[in-house]
């Protein structure tokens, strides 16, 4: 066992020393609670908190354990949900005021698949306005500050998820993506996750009043934000279980088949109308060469289609956006959250009627020459931003801030609209931040993405040892 605190510990270390007694859930969450009482109040990442009664569950835990054994692979590791998912007897009010006592009857799939694997929840976490924003902000909890620099985002909208794992507020946090929310946080605290395929992790929430819309559904997954990649890769095992409430979900073991030979790495820098900083250059030349080092090939050449996948993305999306949220969003939203639509709705437009349906239409042929292209590059290197992270008010600049903030991330909400899965490992450390790069795969092929991303975290590090040495 390491001589670290406990709340320091990664999920895979913390399993494998409660299964073999040398230390007991209690704990493990014990120290996970105290140090989420003593850091939390300075970055705001946990905003529904019950430690004492995720302890409580804790001594049961291990007094069951000295009956039958551990529960699951996961036994005992403190973990975050997002408080936009159903936990039962827990509020779901995703950033909004009006929602604040909207209490969910049943757990979501993901928390049922987390408890199931043992996991205890400490805390619910930060996310902003009906969770579209890249920074992590709202009237009803205030804003979740990045733990390395105040001035900095913590990215969105699984920013509160990403601020409490990297503090130490649990060793897994669950986060969801619907344009870059599990990328997005990591990219902005130096953590590390994988936005899974569409059809790969269970989703529901009981609580919601009606289905959502058909993009939603589409370009919406769940997953887990970590400090670790072998953490990730422990999670998604079990968050991929399959729940009977989702019923586009598509059973597969989360290990797929090893391929034969080098595996092809495809590489681009190419930001098109953005100009790609220094900082982000280096990270990406840092993951080629570590890729390279590690027996990938890597092959510079442009994957296809990537800006007009993009545009169409977002026009679609914020088409459906408008008709099917505009009002709530109008109604129920703050003043900011607002004007935030308004520059949406300018910067990438709103598909309406045929033209949205064509869209809809247009995102198999996209699809299709992805798949085409990953048949012979399984992984795609590329920039997930074209800059370091940014402000944590950036958004609200207009439709300059908004175009900065989210319309730059064209390698991010473009693999939202194909379904595919996307990786963030941090590749760089610049001017006290972390940078991170994107690693695309083949559809259900998340083992894959997570590889590559272990190849690029053995060369650069593992970047909350930086932070926990500030304290």
């Amino acid at each position: 066992m390491t001589e670290r605190p406990l709340w320091q510990l990664g999920a895979c270390e913390l399993a494998e020393a409660i299964a073999a007694g040398e230390v007991s859930a209690s704990e493990a969450v014990t120290a996970a609670v105290e140090r989420m009482r003593k850091r939390n109040g300075a970055v705001n990442a946990v905003v529904d908190e019950f430690g004492d009664e995720a302890i409580a569950e804790a001594e049961a835990m291990d007094a069951r354990m000295r009956r039958s054994g551990p529960v699951g692979p996961l036994n005992g590791v403190p973990v975050t949900i997002k408080e936009n998912v159903d936990q039962a007897g827990k509020a779901t009010p995703n950033g909004v005021t009006a929602l604040k006592d909207v209490v969910a009857p049943a757990d979501s799939p993901v928390v049922t698949n987390f408890k199931k694997a043992g996991a205890i929840v400490i805390g619910r976490t930060n996310t902003p306005e009906f969770s579209f924003r890249v920074t992590t902000v709202n009237e009803l909890h205030g804003r979740t500050f990045n733990p390395w620099n105040d001035w900095a985002t913590a990215g969105g909208s699984s920013g509160g998820a990403a601020a409490a794992v990297m503090s130490g507020m649990g060793a897994l946090a669950h986060g969801n993506d619907i344009a870059g929310s599990l990328r997005f946080p990591p990219a902005a605290t130096g953590a590390t996750s994988v936005k899974p395929s569409l059809g790969r992790v269970p989703a529901y929430n009981p609580s919601a009043p009606a289905e959502r819309g058909l993009l939603a559904q589409l370009m919406s997954v769940q997953g887990v934000i970590a400090r670790e990649v072998r953490d990730v890769r422990l999670a998604m095992r079990e968050l991929v279980r399959p729940r009977p409430q989702d019923p586009w979900m598509v059973p597969l073991p989360f290990d797929g088949t090893p391929l034969d030979g080098p595996v092809n790495v495809a590489f681009t820098k190419n930001t098109f109308e953005f100009d790609l900083d220094p900082a982000v250059e280096t990270a990406l030349d840092t993951a080629r060469d570590a890729l390279a080092d590690a027996g990938y090939q890597i092959v510079e050449t442009e994957p296809p289609l990537v800006r007009e996948i993009a545009r169409e993305a977002g026009k679609c999306l914020f088409g459906e956006v408008r008709k099917l949220m505009g009002k709530d969003i109008e109604t129920y939203g703050s003043a900011t959250i607002n004007a935030i639509f308004r520059d949406y709705f300018e910067y990438f437009g709103a598909y309406e009627g045929e033209d949205l349906l064509r869209g809809l239409a247009k995102r198999t042929h996209y699809a299709r020459e992805w798949s085409l292209f990953l048949e012979e590059y399984p992984l795609v290197l590329t920039p997930f931003l074209p800059h370091p992270t940014y402000a944590w008010d950036c958004d609200t600049g207009g439709v300059e801030g908004v175009t900065d903030a989210l319309g730059s991330s064209v390698y991010g909400y473009s693999m939202n609209f194909m379904g595919l899965p996307a990786g963030n490992v941090p590749a760089n450390y610049n001017d006290g931040l972390p940078v991170g790069v994107q690693i695309v795969g083949r559809r259900f092929r998340e083992d894959l993405i997570l590889d590559a991303c272990e190849a690029v975290e053995q060369r650069v590090g593992i970047m909350a040892e930086r932070l926990f040495e500030r304290g």
